[in-house]
């Protein structure tokens, strides 16, 4: 439970944080982006060197520079999907969805994602 209540408190910290950081660039639509995501993998891989050592941690942080670079992938698939074919949202997704899995699971195969 204390793990919860340190990545709580932590998490609010660092979001604020970002936050800040958001709301000074411009545009103000990053302000989103550099708020939540950033502070909870701070957070989280805080508490995996504290728990589990920095081994655990570094394995951790590859797994979550892959997802965003899969994410990345995925959000350009995405977006080029609905503006050059007659897709809607729901399908486009639904396909690109494999574009992400492909990259994410690759990069993790590539360099070093195993326990």
């Amino acid at each position: 439970m204390s793990e919860y209540v340190i990545r709580f408190f932590l998490g609010g910290i660092v979001v604020s944080a970002f936050a800040m950081v958001g709301d000074i660039l411009r545009p103000k639509s990053f302000a989103g982006l550099f708020s939540a995501a950033p502070s909870v993998a701070l957070a989280t891989l805080g508490i995996a060197v504290d728990r589990h050592g920095a081994g655990y941690a570094a394995l951790q942080s590859r797994a979550m520079m892959a997802g965003a670079i899969a994410l990345a992938i995925y959000s350009v698939v995405v977006c080029q999907t609905l503006i050059r074919s007659p897709l809607t949202a729901m399908p486009a997704t639904l396909i690109s969805l494999v574009v992400w899995l492909i990259v994410a699971f690759g990069l993790l195969a590539m360099f070093g994602g195993g326990t």
